[in-house]
């Protein structure tokens, strides 16, 4: 049977009126993370007053 470990991270949604993501360096993240065997399962905007302030990403992998 497959055994799996998790990891949930928080990424900051930048600026004020203008919500965004730093798109490099999220991938970065993204890519840093697979390198050490992590996948993206899941990821949740939460936000307050209607605009999302951080995205909350699942990754897990398989342990060996």
């Amino acid at each position: 049977m497959k055994k799996f470990e998790y990891l949930v991270k928080e990424i900051d949604v930048k600026g004020w009126f203008a919500r965004k993501i730093d798109i490099l360096e999220f991938s970065q993240t993204l890519n840093d993370l697979g390198k050490e065997g992590w996948e993206l399962i899941d990821k949740t905007p939460i936000g307050e007053l209607g605009t999302e302030t951080k995205i909350i990403c699942v990754f897990k992998r398989e342990l060996a």
